[in-house]
């Protein structure tokens, strides 16, 4: 049997557009001789639908979408990804489902069974879980359908699980609970994990969908995935999907969703893994791919092999760096936000720092250096090196660039105060409405010239609340706001890896608003190497802070750190979308209390 894997950039709600790519790759699976063509989670709405599920036309337009999909599929079959309604008279009203297309209409639609509800998801809100199993059985294949978190789960005795929590305390759970946690978890030997394994919540799911599917003795997998980038998943995903091929000792396919809805972005990589959890083949990373499969039995065992024809060259796939992975991943996070709101152009401030530098060079990849501007806003306290650097960049990229003076709104603005502010010293105050000066530039030209600001704060700056509201946080989407600072050198580095296109003083300068005079960040914050460590610890890692100084940090400095970051919390509710790409991000994958106080 031939297998077509189409690796697709959804839209959200865009069904002319989706059901249109859905069927030319149909057509095009079709014309390659393919028997089945597989596509995503929830292909047929976008992941993640969120709140449009609640809606029931949303509901049928998904419904007439499959319907329209299934007539032609007529000589071919499809597995596509589309919410189904729960019709018993219990639980939740939706599944999310895999719908199998074939003969002209719906033959199986197979449920999502685990549902995970940790960090950006809340799957659980929308969707019923699946309690029944079965298999699809076609061209004299059983195939076992899964659907994303259904295959990412690993397999632990209790005495595993429970010596792992113990060794390591960012499993969350104290020794003092463990007895506790014993009674009350289920009385079963095994747990299937979810997500266990590379820093994230434990989850404890009380069934295994594969090992139920088991029972059928399926031919292969597949599995339809909708899995959001972090920096740290193509390896984890290849570690377990691999392991769990391995275990069952059957050929699975993956295919992943691609591009990016708002904050989330999905990297692809969609797989072809053979019995024994060796990898045939990867598709590509944050591109659409599509790619002709084929199922072959070879003594009592079906492997899949890659066939090769002239549109669809063979490509072999490095995994990217760290680094190179999040330039990607912004980049087309950027170009994704654009495309899908109907926006074309962008403007932001460019400073001569490494943070405004960084964005620029990101937002003139994403959208071309002719559809984005920038204006250079220069005080009386910003340096003649400052200018000239963002001067060099702009003119490095080919961007259109406007310097405006801030001077006059600013003194102006001091000069309406000064009865209030009297005679009383210099301090953020002023800074601040400098920032927020600049805003207004920013927004006056956003307004003018139907452009988007893009906000450049970095992740460190936002952590510790280094920034104004109404002014340097303003923008429709903040590019940087999930990268440290740190990582905002590394990232100018690769971009000038081949050429020195940010200037090497915005590199090498220390860090500085220039608000004031001879202003460094290092005034307020400790050094952006060691404040890092501690925020990726607290935020990512999620330690308190006696095991932060545990780890040796100075207790002053740890205590003063996360105080800030609590303290902030306020300003991040009303800061723009954050492009995600790490474990732990500001937005829907962290909610706190504003006023809430964990620290004295």
């Amino acid at each position: 049997m031939k297998i077509a894997l189409a690796q697709l950039n959804y839209h959200v709600g865009n069904f002319e557009s989706n059901i249109a790519r859905i069927i030319e790759k149909i057509n095009a699976a079709k014309e390659l001789g393919a028997d089945l063509v597989v596509f995503a989670e929830l292909a047929i709405c976008g992941y993640p639908p969120r709140d449009f599920l609640e809606f029931y036309d949303f509901i049928n337009q998904c419904y007439k979408g499959i319907e329209t999909i299934a007539e032609h599929c007529k000589g071919i079959a499809a597995i596509v990804g589309c919410p189904s309604v729960n019709n018993e008279e219990d639980g939740k009203e939706l599944f999310n489902s895999a719908f199998f297309l074939n003969e002209g209409k719906i033959q199986q639609i197979i449920n999502k069974s685990l549902l995970p509800n940790y960090d950006v998801f809340d799957e659980y809100r929308y969707f019923e879980p699946n309690k029944s199993f079965r298999i699809i059985r076609y061209k004299g294949l059983k195939i076992a359908l899964t659907i994303c978190e259904d295959l990412w789960t690993e397999q632990a005795s209790i005495a595993q699980i429970f010596s792992e929590i113990i060794e390591k305390p960012s499993a969350r759970i104290k020794k003092e609970n463990l007895t506790h946690l014993k009674e009350t978890v289920l009385k079963t030997e095994t747990y299937h994990i979810g997500d266990y394994g590379h820093g994230e919540i434990l989850n404890m799911y009380t069934v295994c969908p594969m090992d139920e599917l088991l029972k059928y003795a399926p031919d292969l997998m597949i599995n339809i995935a909708a899995s959001p980038f972090n920096y740290k998943h193509a390896e984890e995903r290849q570690r377990v999907l691999g392991g769990n091929t391995k275990k069952y000792n059957i050929p699975l396919f993956y295919v992943n969703n691609v591009g990016a809805q708002t904050e989330l972005i999905f990297d692809g990589g969609s797989m072809v893994i053979n019995a024994g959890g060796e990898m045939l083949d990867e598709m590509k990373y944050f591109e659409e791919d599509f790619v002709l499969y084929n199922v072959k039995k070879v003594h009592k065992q079906y492997v899949a092999e890659r066939l090769s024809p002239r549109d669809f060259p063979f490509r072999k796939h490095h995994l990217p760096s760290k680094i190179e992975r999040i330039h990607s991943a912004l980049v087309l996070g950027i170009k994704d936000y654009f495309r899908k709101l109907g926006f074309t152009k962008a403007i932001l401030g460019l400073s001569g720092g490494i943070d405004s530098a960084v964005t620029l060079v990101l937002a003139a990849d994403a959208l071309g250096s002719e559809n984005v501007r920038v204006l250079l806003m220069p005080s009386e306290f910003s340096s003649a090196h400052s200018v000239d650097d963002a001067i060099a960049l702009a003119k490095n990229l080919n961007v259109q660039h406007d310097i405006v003076s801030i001077a006059d709104v600013y003194n102006s603005a001091l000069k309406s105060l000064k009865p209030i502010f009297r005679d009383l010293p210099f301090n953020i105050a002023e800074e601040n409405i400098q920032a927020r000066t600049r805003a207004i530039f920013l927004m006056g030209v956003s307004n003018k010239f139907g452009l988007i600001v893009l906000n450049t704060s970095n992740k460190s700056e936002t952590s510790v609340g280094y920034g104004t509201l109404y002014g340097d946080m303003c923008g429709g989407l903040s590019v940087l706001g999930d990268v440290y600072k740190t990582e905002v050198y590394e990232l100018a580095e690769f971009i000038n890896s081949h050429e020195e296109i940010i200037p090497v003083n915005s590199i090498l300068k220390a860090p500085s608003a220039e608000l004031r005079a001879n202003q460094k960040d290092s005034d307020s914050l400790p050094d952006y190497g060691i404040l890092d460590k501690i925020l990726m610890l607290y935020i990512e890692q999620r330690k308190g802070p006696r095991e932060i100084i545990e780890m040796g940090y100075n207790e002053q400095l740890v205590k003063r750190v996360l105080k800030m970051v609590n303290a902030n919390e306020y300003k991040r509710y009303q800061t723009p979308p954050i492009l995600r790409v790490s474990l732990k991000a500001f937005g829907m994958g962290r909610r706190m209390p504003i006023e809430g106080k964990y620290l004295s």
